[in-house]
Parts: structure tokens; C-alpha cells; sequence
């Protein structure tokens, strides 16, 4: 089905206890708006609003749904409603914090907290030479304590990239714009494809989706590392599964990052899951290894990734 392009509810509209003050985002599927709540305070507000299952014309408020797609946008509205009460559950300094969820104009609303700062892909789109070893591992270290606690709730992620990184003004990392609600309405109609983002998504987000695990988020986190240093996003899974042209950090970066550093990263973008780090623990305690010493491009690499890099190196130099 095509999309449509829905119209965001109007500046000063009034919806249960909030007053939208302006259009944040829009997406495929929700828009985000700037509300404040009854005390005055300043707040996010994700509207679910799938186009290609819903479209709200101008002047209107609840959305028209074709009689056909209605079992669809009734299920995909469950299952959004449903990640805001898990997320409501969790109170953590590295997770966008929920505060309630409620229906309303034949749709639902998950109200979050406004965070002023910017995304980690506008901060190193500024400003490349932020982009240090150790801000490296201090951002992707502080974010991994959120998705840790994510993961402990038995929750995913699943749209994890730099865009989706929240960097507050105090440069305390924040997850935002969870994309389990989709992945799962992706993968139970059939009329909607899949919803992730190419070069940050795994191979199981386009293949075998039953495998989808925490390993599949480690996977998103390897990419936005490795997004942040090229300034660039990483090929595409299912292109790496038929052609595997991605240049692997120990080699396009050798010598200045650390081998440790790069190996991780590496690690981390395994196209079989089995072979990435399994926790978020094993992934956070790669990326507060001490470096005792910088890189030493004379010795030879001993690790489990040199087999891969040499390959790698010779194609590029036959």
C-alpha cells in the first residue's frame, strides 16, 4: 500500500490533559509533538499513526482506516500501547522516560519527557573531531547502561542508530524512538513491510526474525560506532549477506584507534549472531578495557579477526 501523508494535530489543540504547542517529527509510524502539561511543564508526545494503515486529512482529528486494514492498525495500536507500559515500567537516566499513555481519537499517545539537546548523529555531523577513542567509549559505554536495562525487561530496542541516540545538553546519552512496536506489526501483517533502518538493522531484521535477540541490538550499536567514525552509514545486512564489502574497522582505521577499540566493533558487526557479544555486559566490558598502549602496527595481530582481515586485505590489494 502507498503511503499517505497524514496532517499533525493543530498547535493549541487540546488532547486528554495536554495542550499540543507544535509538530516535533513525523514518521512512517507516529509524529511527535511539543505539548505542555496541566502544571505548565514541557513534554513529548508519539502519536500512533501508521500511513500506510491510517490517514488523518486537515481539520480532522481521528484518522479514517479502510474496513481491510482495521485488524491491522487494531494490532498495531495494542502492541504500541502495550511497549508504553513496559517502557512506563522502567526508570533509568539512559532510557527516555514514559510518563503515562492513554486513548484518544481512535488512536493511543505515549507521553514522554521533553529532552533538550541534540541527536548523537547531529552532534558528530557538527563536529567529526568529537569523534575521540574515548568519546567513543565513554557515549557508546553510558548508553549501553540504559539498553542493559532495557534487556533486563525482556525488551529490544530494535531501532538503534545515532539519529536514535539522544545526546542532553549535560552530554548524558538517552535512547529514544523504540522500534519494537513496529518490528512487531511488521512481522504480523504481511501487508506491511518490515520497518528498520538499512546499514543500522541486523541480518535477522531481514531474515529469520524469530532469531531477533539482544545480540540483534549489539549488532545496531557495532554500526552507530562504526557510523560515528566514517561520518557515513554502514552497508546494508542484506547486502553484506550477499556481497560482504564492508571494510572492517581493524582495517580501515588501523593505527588510529586503538586494535582493541576496532576489534570490538568488529565484534559487534559479525553477520552471524552467534559470533557477536551475547549480553550487553560482554559488549560494555570490551568497551571499558583499558588500552595500556597505543597501537603497534609492527606486531603482527593475533586474534580471532585476523583470518577476516587478512581476506579483506588482499582482495582490496590483489
Amino acid at each position: 500500500m502507498a503511503q499517505q501523508v497524514n496532517h499533525p494535530l493543530p498547535a493549541g489543540f487540546q488532547i486528554d490533559e495536554y495542550r499540543i504547542e507544535r509538530q516535533l517529527s513525523m514518521g512512517g509510524f507516529s509524529i511527535v509533538y511539543v505539548a505542555t502539561d496541566p502544571e505548565g511543564k514541557t513534554v513529548a508526545i508519539k502519536e500512533y499513526l501508521p500511513n500506510t494503515l491510517a490517514l488523518r486529512t486537515e481539520g480532522k482529528t481521528a484518522p479514517v482506516i479502510a474496513e481491510d486494514h482495521l485488524p491491522a492498525f487494531r494490532y498495531g495500536m495494542k502492541c504500541f500501547f502495550e511497549e508504553g507500559r513496559s517502557l512506563a515500567s522502567l526508570s533509568h537516566p539512559n532510557v527516555i522516560r514514559v510518563l503515562n499513555f492513554f486513548r484518544a481519537n481512535d488512536t493511543v499517545y505515549m507521553v514522554m519527557e521533553y529532552e533538550r539537546g541534540r541527536t548523537l548523529q547531529e552532534l558528530i555531523q557538527k563536529n567529526s573531531t568529537t569523534v575521540t577513542e574515548n568519546f567513543i567509549r565513554n557515549v557508546f559505554t553510558k548508553m549501553l547502561n540504559g539498553l542493559r536495562e532495557v534487556h533486563s525487561h525482556r525488551l529490544l530496542h530494535l531501532d538503534l542508530k545515532p539519529s536514535n541516540i539522544y545526546m542532553r545538553n549535560n552530554h548524558v546519552p538517552v535512547l529514544i524512538d523504540f522500534g519494537a512496536a513496529r518490528q512487531t506489526l511488521a512481522s504480523d501483517t504481511p501487508m506491511l513491510k518490515p520497518m528498520y533502518t538499512p546499514g543500522f538493522a541486523s541480518p535477522e531484521h531481514y531474515h529469520q526474525r524469530s532469531l531477533l535477540g539482544p545480540w540483534s541490538d549489539i549488532y545496531s550499536v557495532g554500526a552507530s560506532m562504526y557510523a560515528c567514525i566514517s561520518g557515513s552509514t554502514p552497508l546494508s545486512a542484506d547486502a553484506r549477506l550477499e556481497n560482504d564489502r564492508l571494510e572492517p574497522a581493524m582495517v580501515r582505521w588501523e593505527g588510529k584507534y586503538s586494535d582493541q577499540l576496532l576489534e570490538t566493533i568488529d565484534w559487534c558487526l559479525c553477520l552471524n549472531h552467534r559470533y557477536r557479544p551475547q549480553s550487553v555486559f560482554a559488549l560494555q566490558k570490551a568497551l571499558t578495557e583499558m588500552v595500556v598502549a597505543p597501537p603497534n602496527t609492527s606486531q603482527p595481530k593475533t586474534t580471532w579477526f585476523n583470518q577476516v582481515v587478512g581476506k579483506f586485505k588482499k582482495s582490496k590489494n590483489p
